[in-house]
């Protein structure tokens, strides 16, 4: 499926991602949006995600990017990026509802038929990945490959995931011919942190425990503690790879809260388990070797809970 099988006759266009944004629904609703804006000038056009970390900031057009509201918009296309529950869209998620046409672009899988037209391949790395065979490869501008190639930076943890195929490296070589600056990306993007960062980084190695064998490594982070080192739970990516990179670990998992009962959850794993199968258990999603969930409970009762369904799997 192109996008542009579905730009005819089109006069307004919504795109949205998943509630709290990381790399990869950040590059490829980016890449659509500035792919549409750039062939299709007369088309009015809506982005719509929750705030995104600053760091991706210099992605051309990130500063159009809106906050959904109630009001009462028609779109003729409506394309979601990276999230394949209506759900997980947030306050976007009525445009999608009222919209004439819809576009699905995910990697992840879900129950039954979402939108009008998808492109669900769970074998791809990213949906920024998905989203590359979605348009012309021949009009895809250097501005376009900044962001699918940040997508997949971020969700492949700069192909080094087991989800990294030759096709994905294939891909991120076009991206690269398009004249970007893929270091920069890679360093001011996903490996640079703050001193901040580095303190509450820290603070959650200092913590972490070994569970099951030395299988499982586990750390969590209250508001308290962001709090004390000034930062938000945006800022806190990166600390579940950390953790992942432990030797003796199979498992790495990360808590960090949201509310004042409720704490989000990051998986990663190096060893032979679906953490997809132990994210459902929890009411959430995600791939075999990256997953999460939310919990709604302090984590001395819920990490119990969480390394007894682990114990079963592993």
């Amino acid at each position: 499926m192109k996008i542009d099988d579905l730009m005819t006759n089109v006069k307004s266009v919504g795109i949205a991602g998943h509630v709290r944004p990381d790399g990869d629904c950040v590059g490829s609703t980016l890449a659509v949006y500035n792919y549409i804006s750039e062939y299709y000038p007369s088309v009015d056009l809506h982005i719509y995600l929750e705030t995104i970390p600053s760091i991706f900031g210099f992605l051309k057009n990130s500063d159009k990017i809106e906050e959904a509201k109630e009001e009462k918009l028609s779109f003729d296309l409506f394309i979601c990026c990276d999230c394949r529950e209506l759900n997980r869209l947030g306050n976007a998620a009525h445009y999608f509802t009222d919209a004439t046409t819809t576009l699905c672009v995910d990697h992840h899988l879900g129950e039954g038929k979402y939108a009008d037209y998808e492109c669900i391949i769970p074998d791809d790395s990213s949906t920024a990945e998905l989203i590359f065979d979605c348009m012309e490869e021949d009009k895809i501008t250097k501005e376009i490959a900044e962001c699918l190639y940040l997508g997949m930076v971020h969700d492949t943890g700069v192909f080094q995931y087991t989800c990294t195929s030759s096709k994905t490296m294939n891909v991120a070589g076009k991206l690269m011919d398009k004249g970007i600056d893929y270091s920069r990306i890679i360093d001011e993007t996903y490996y640079q942190k703050s001193y901040k960062q580095n303190l509450v980084l820290g603070k959650a190695l200092l913590k972490s425990k070994l569970y099951l064998n030395d299988k499982v490594i586990l750390s969590y982070i209250t508001k308290e503690e962001m709090e004390e080192y000034g930062v938000l739970p945006r800022h806190l990516e990166g600390i579940v790879q950390q953790l992942r990179n432990t030797k003796e670990a199979e498992v790495a998992i990360f808590l960090y809260q949201t509310d004042d009962k409720g704490y989000k959850v990051s998986t990663r794993a190096t060893g032979d388990v679906n953490l997809s199968l132990l994210a459902n258990k929890f009411g959430g999603g995600g791939h075999a070797k990256a997953a999460g969930f939310s919990v709604h409970e302090n984590p001395e009762s819920a990490i119990p809970k969480i390394l007894a369904e682990l114990e079963k799997m592993l």
